[in-house]
C-alpha cells in the first residue's frame, strides 16, 4: 500500500483564506494607488526634479552659520524652556484630578462624571499644540502666555490617559487595608492610591516635558513666543546663516533635554 498518498499536507491557510488574503492585498494596493494619485494631483514634477539642486543651493547659503546671532537667541531660548516647563506643570495640575475622575476605581460616578473626564482627555489629545496655539493667540494675543496655555492643554490628554490607566491597575489590597482602619476617602487617596501612582506620575511628567521642549520650539511660528519667533523672522527674510544657527541651537536644546530626561527617569525607575 502506498503510504505517500495518505500523507496530509499541512497548510497555514485554507484555499478560501488564501483568496481572501489575495483580495485584501489587491484592495490595499488599489487604495494606496488611489491615495497617491489624490496626493500628487497638484504636484509639479519639474519642481520635484529640481529639488536636490534647490536643497544644495540653500545648504550652501546656510554656511557658515552666523555665530554672532547666538547672543540674540538666549532670551528666546529661555522663553521656550519656560513655555515647556510652565505648560507641563499647569497641564499636570489639571490632568491629575481629571485622571482620578476618569479611572473606574476612583471616579464618583461611572455613568456621569467619568464620560466627561474621558471626553476632556480625548479632546486634549486630538488637537495638536500648534492648533491650540493658533486659537489662543487669537484669544489671548501673541506672546508667551498663549504658548504656555497651548502646551498645558495638549499635555492634559497625554498625562491624564497614562495616569488614569495606572490608577486602574493599582493594588487593591493596599487600599482595602487602609480602608479597614476606618480612614476616610481623602486619606485612602493620600495613603493608599497616590503612593502607588507617584512614580508613574513623575515619569510621565518628565517624559511629557521632554516632548514639550520640542513642541515649544515651533509655537513661535504662529506668534506664541519662544525661539520659533526668531525662526519665523529668519525664514521670512531668507537669512539662511541665521536659520542654520537657529537649527543648531534647537538641536542642542533637544539633545540636552533628552539627556536630562533619561537621567531623571533612571533615578525614578
Amino acid at each position: 500500500m502506498d503510504t505517500q498518498k495518505n500523507t496530509l499536507t499541512w497548510r497555514v491557510r485554507s484555499p478560501r483564506q488564501d483568496l481572501l488574503v489575495f483580495a485584501a492585498w489587491v484592495l490595499g494596493l488599489a487604495l494606496v494607488s488611489w491615495a497617491f494619485q489624490v496626493m500628487t494631483q497638484d504636484t509639479i514634477w519639474s519642481f520635484v526634479a529640481d529639488a536636490p539642486k534647490q536643497a544644495a543651493d540653500i545648504g550652501a547659503r546656510m554656511l557658515p552659520p552666523d555665530w554672532r546671532y547666538t547672543r540674540e537667541l538666549l532670551w528666546p531660548l529661555w522663553e521656550t524652556l519656560n513655555i515647556a516647563t510652565l505648560g507641563t506643570l499647569l497641564g499636570t495640575l489639571i490632568a491629575v484630578p481629571i485622571a482620578f475622575l476618569a479611572a473606574r476605581n476612583t471616579t464618583p460616578s461611572t455613568a456621569w462624571i467619568r464620560p466627561f473626564a474621558l471626553l476632556a482627555i480625548v479632546a486634549s489629545r486630538s488637537i495638536n499644540s500648534l492648533i491650540w496655539a493658533l486659537l489662543l493667540v487669537a484669544i489671548l494675543g501673541p506672546g508667551v502666555l498663549a504658548g504656555v496655555v497651548a502646551i498645558a492643554l495638549r499635555s492634559i490628554g497625554f498625562i491624564g490617559k497614562l495616569l488614569y490607566e495606572a490608577i486602574e491597575e493599582i493594588d487593591t489590597q493596599q487600599v482595602e487595608a487602609i480602608t479597614a482602619t476606618g480612614a476616610g476617602s481623602a486619606q485612602v487617596m493620600a495613603w493608599g492610591v497616590f503612593p502607588q501612582i507617584a512614580p508613574t506620575l513623575a515619569g510621565v511628567t518628565v517624559f511629557r516635558w521632554d516632548i514639550n521642549i520640542r513642541e515649544s520650539t515651533v509655537l513661535g511660528l504662529v506668534g506664541a513666543g519662544g525661539i520659533g519667533v526668531k525662526l519665523e523672522s529668519a525664514l521670512g527674510t531668507l537669512a539662511w546663516p541665521k536659520v542654520f544657527m537657529l537649527l543648531i541651537v534647537i538641536f542642542a536644546t533637544v539633545v540636552v533635554s533628552e539627556w536630562v530626561t533619561a537621567k531623571v527617569r533612571q533615578r525614578l525607575i
